[in-house]
C-alpha cells in the first residue's frame, strides 16, 4: 500500500513538472485566427518597427503594347496604270532603294500602238488645222457652205482632243513625249521609285502579266515610322497629347526608345480599345514596321495613402498587413493594394484604418511565426 502511494506521488510530481515547462515555453500564443501575441524577446528578434499610413504623391506606370506602323504617305504600292508583262526587276524584300531608281521594266504591244496613234494624230493635225482655217475664210465670203465649215471645225477640234488624250495616256505610262518621234518608238516602259526607302513586298515574277489593279511592289519610307499602341477605354483618361513614354521590344527589353504621344483615337473597337499613335524621338534603322513593342507610360502624379513595401505580405495569394493592437498583439488584416513606386505601395480603401499603427518592418517574420504555429 505504501508503495502504491509513493508511486502515485511521483507520477503527480512528474506531470506537474511537465505542465510547468509547457506553460513557460510558449513561442506564439494565438488569441484568435487573426490576432497574434508575441513576447518582448520575439519582437526584438524580429526587429519589428511600427508606423502609420503616409500621404505620398506617386505616379503609376501604365504598361501597354502595340506595333510599329507607317503613315499612309510613307507606304507606297507600285502598280502599272496600263498593265503589261514584267520584263525585268532587281527588287528583293528588304532591299534599299533611292528615289528615281528604275525598279521594273514593263513591256506590251499596247504601248507601241499608243505611240503610233499619237504620232499619226500629230501628223494629221496640221492638215486639219489648215483646212479649218481655209473653210473659215471661205465661209466668211460665202464661197463655201456652213456645213463644210462646221465639218472642218469639228474634225480639227476632235483631233486636238485625241492628241491631248493620247498625250496624257503616254505620260501616265511613263513615256517621255519630248523624245518620242517616228524613229524612236519604244515597246517597254520603266517604273521608277517615287521615294527613298526599302522594299517590303515583291508580288510578281519576270514574265508575269500584271493588270492595272495588281500591286507589283510595296515600298516603305521608314523615316517617319511611329508606334501604334492599343489602349483600353478605362485608361484613355490618363493620356494626353505630348505625354512621354518609353518603348522596348521583347528581344531587347533593356534598350529603351523614348517616344511622345501625337494622336489619341476617338473611336473604340468591339474590344473596347483604340489606337494611340506615338512618335519616336530618334529614328533607329533597326526598327522595322510590324514589330511588336511594349511601352511604359508614366501617368500624372496623385496623392494617396501608402505603406512601405516591407509592411505588406502575401499569404495564400492574398495581401495582408499587421496592425499593432498594443500589449504585443498584432492583427493580421487583408488589404487591397494599388500602385507601387519607389519602395511604397498604395493601400486602397484605407480611410477606415488611417489612424492605426502598422508593422512596417518585420512583417514577414510575424507571418513565418504564424505559419509555423499553424503547421
Amino acid at each position: 500500500m505504501k508503495n502504491i502511494i509513493l508511486i502515485s506521488i511521483i507520477l503527480i510530481s512528474v506531470s506537474a513538472c511537465r505542465n510547468k515547462n509547457k506553460i513557460e515555453e510558449p513561442i506564439v500564443e494565438q488569441a484568435s485566427t487573426s490576432i497574434i501575441t508575441l513576447t518582448n524577446a520575439q519582437i526584438k528578434s524580429a526587429a519589428i518597427v511600427t508606423g502609420k499610413l503616409e500621404q505620398k504623391a506617386i505616379s503609376s506606370i501604365l504598361k501597354v503594347n502595340g506595333k510599329i506602323d507607317v503613315p499612309p504617305q510613307n507606304l507606297v504600292s507600285i502598280s502599272v496604270p496600263l498593265g503589261g508583262y514584267l520584263k525585268s526587276t532587281r527588287l528583293l524584300p528588304g532591299m534599299h532603294i533611292n528615289k528615281g531608281d528604275v525598279i521594273a521594266v514593263i513591256e506590251d504591244q499596247q504601248y507601241i500602238q499608243m505611240q503610233q496613234d499619237f504620232l499619226t494624230a500629230q501628223a494629221k493635225i496640221n492638215f486639219l488645222q489648215q483646212e479649218y482655217e481655209r473653210q473659215k475664210e471661205l465661209n466668211k465670203s460665202k464661197a463655201s457652205s456652213d456645213k463644210a465649215y462646221q465639218q472642218a471645225e469639228a474634225d480639227y477640234k476632235s483631233q486636238k482632243v485625241l492628241i491631248a488624250a493620247l498625250s496624257e495616256k503616254l505620260q501616265l505610262a511613263g513615256i517621255n513625249l519630248q523624245q518620242l518621234n517616228d524613229s524612236c518608238i519604244q515597246r517597254s516602259i520603266s517604273i521608277h521609285s517615287p521615294i527613298n526607302g526599302y522594299v517590303s513586298k515583291v508580288n510578281v515574277n519576270i514574265g508575269k502579266y500584271v493588270a492595272p489593279t495588281d500591286v507589283l511592289f510595296e515600298l516603305i519610307n521608314p523615316t517617319d515610322i511611329h508606334l501604334a499602341l492599343k489602349i483600353f477605354e478605362k485608361d484613355l483618361n490618363k493620356l494626353y497629347i505630348g505625354q512621354k513614354l518609353v518603348a522596348y521590344t521583347n528581344n531587347q527589353p533593356d534598350k529603351k526608345y523614348p517616344c511622345e504621344i501625337l494622336l489619341i483615337g476617338k473611336d473604340l473597337s468591339p474590344e473596347r480599345n483604340t489606337d494611340v499613335h506615338c512618335h519616336f524621338e530618334a529614328y533607329d534603322k533597326t526598327l522595322v514596321p510590324g514589330t511588336y513593342m511594349n511601352a511604359d507610360i508614366q501617368v500624372r502624379n496623385y496623392r494617396t495613402l501608402v505603406l512601405p513595401d516591407d509592411a505588406i505580405v502575401m499569404f495564400e495569394n492574398k495581401m495582408y498587413v499587421f496592425i499593432a493592437k498594443g500589449n504585443n498583439e498584432f492583427e493580421m488584416k487583408e488589404i487591397k493594394t494599388g500602385i507601387s513606386e519607389k519602395g511604397y505601395t498604395e493601400i486602397l480603401g484605407a480611410d477606415n484604418i488611417s489612424d492605426q499603427g502598422f508593422v512596417i518592418k518585420g512583417a514577414y517574420s510575424i507571418l513565418m511565426k504564424i505559419k509555423n504555429t499553424t503547421d
